[in-house]
Parts: structure tokens; sequence; C-alpha cells
């Protein structure tokens, strides 16, 4: 796959962080940035597709949810000694 030059600004304590993680790495800094960007395109296009199938989905009456305060009450309750089960959608 061929490459094309692009331009960045980042700030003085990021870039310094950059080139310290690519010298313990022994990776050019733009390898790092290249890898970096890459992970987060393909992050960002997977939770945009999900996000779009669930939108089309509850458009379609086809979508099940859970009530937003279950969920915060069941994610609260992870690590201790009452820890619920994840709650129903309907």
């Amino acid at each position: 796959m061929t490459s094309k030059t692009v331009s960045v600004r980042l700030d003085q304590d990021t870039l310094e962080h950059l080139g310290v993680l690519a010298t313990l790495m022994n990776r050019p800094k733009a390898w790092l940035m290249a890898h970096a960007i890459r992970r987060y395109v393909e992050d960002q296009a997977w939770q945009v597709e999900a996000i779009q199938q669930a939108v089309q989905r509850q458009e379609q009456g086809e979508a099940k949810f859970a009530e937003h305060e279950q969920v915060l009450a069941w994610l609260e309750s992870w690590g201790t000694e009452s820890e619920q089960e994840p709650p129903a959608c309907s």
C-alpha cells in the first residue's frame, strides 16, 4: 500500500513523549503516529457502524433497550459484594 505525507500539529509534551516512546520501541516517530492513527480510525469506524446499526434497528422497531437507571445501578455494583446481574432489555 502506498502512503502519503500529512502534517500533524502536536503540543510539545505529546511530541516529547512520542520521541521517548519511539526510542524505547526502536521505531521512527512517523511509524508510531501512522500506527496510532490507523488503530484510531479502525476503532472509530467500528463504533460508528455499530451505532448506525442500532439506530436502524430502533427506527424499525426491532431494538431492545435497558433503562438507563438500571444500567447505571448495575455498573456501579461491579466489584462490590452486591454485584448485580445485567438488566434485562425490553
